[in-house]
């Protein structure tokens, strides 16, 4: 997970203008206007234009790969202005989640990640519908439903602030990190009880997966230092030999202000100035697109 956590840093640093600037805003925007067409089509014809569907999509009807992002989650039973505040609920909590990360890691890592679970989920629709028509019982039961690789971003926020309070339903204060557990209960839950859809039911997995790909290293790097584990400090432990090599040597160019490296102990590396952050600070290829911006 680390070479691959490199990897991505790598290409965030040369392709900086990689990406899709508020995705999180056009994902939202999307979901409440199908939301809203959908209450006016008593017939259930538009979500039936949008579901995924392996064997219509080999058929031509290709944007179904991406319109199933936009099909809002199933109502929860009360009706009415119930389901449309949980709705509502539920897309601003997306909208935060997702901005905020985008914000903290960049648009082109942020972007990588959502498009790697939605590339999962694809891949995984296609498995599960068309593993049992090779094996000779017809097709598997088709539909993607995107609200976990939405909720998976909970777990991403919470492995980077889980000390970070909001606030549930806009009154009741809540650890980020209780959050996150009761989002994986949740996601557990799903699995078991919709076991009469076997294999679809393991869709909560592909998300989880997703997410331990991209924040799995620092996640196990955190419990394995404690309740007081800080990213920036373990960072920093990690590099301090490096630190106190480039103290005697002070005729460095570069250092980043993140772990402390520079050009001369670390002549591999690239570094590069953040424009967002106030006065001038020099980042690593790795912090680049990951640090938390200074302010005056």
């Amino acid at each position: 997970m680390k070479a691959l956590d490199r990897a991505i840093a790598r290409f965030c640093y040369k392709h900086p203008k990689f990406g899709i600037k508020n995705l999180m805003l056009y994902i939202v925007f999307g979901t409440a206007a199908v939301y809203l067409l959908g209450l006016m089509d008593r017939t259930n014809t538009l979500m039936s234009f949008l579901l995924f569907d392996p064997h219509l999509i080999l058929r031509g009807q290709v944007w179904r790969l991406v319109t199933f992002l936009f099909i809002p989650e199933s109502g929860s039973g009360m009706g009415g202005f119930g389901d449309i505040f949980l709705l509502m609920i539920s897309l601003y909590f997306y909208y935060f989640i997702g901005s905020t990360l985008e914000r903290q890691w960049g648009t082109a890592r942020f972007t990588i990640y959502y498009l790697s679970g939605v590339l999962l989920n694809i891949l995984f629709g296609f498995l599960v519908y068309y593993i049992p028509v090779w094996a000779g019982y017809g097709p598997g039961p088709a539909g993607l439903d995107p609200m976990y690789l939405n909720l998976s971003l909970f777990f991403a926020f919470a492995s980077i602030w889980p000390d970070s309070m909001v606030l549930v339903f806009f009154i009741i204060p809540v650890k980020m990190k209780w959050l996150a557990w009761l989002d994986a209960a949740f996601f557990l839950v799903s699995i078991l009880l919709n076991m009469p859809v076997f294999p679809l039911n393991l869709l909560p997995v592909v998300a989880i997966l997703n997410f331990f790909l991209f924040c799995g290293d620092n996640l196990f790097s955190g419990l394995r230092r404690g309740r007081g584990y800080s990213k920036r400090r373990a960072e920093f432990r990690a590099n301090i030999h490096q630190v106190r090599d480039e103290e005697k040597l002070k005729n460095y160019r570069h250092k980043c202000s993140v772990c402390g490296r520079t050009d001369v102990t670390n002549p591999e590396l690239e570094f590069r100035y953040c424009s967002k952050c106030a006065g001038y600070h020099c980042f690593c290829e790795d912090h680049i697109n990951s640090h938390v911006h200074f302010t005056e």
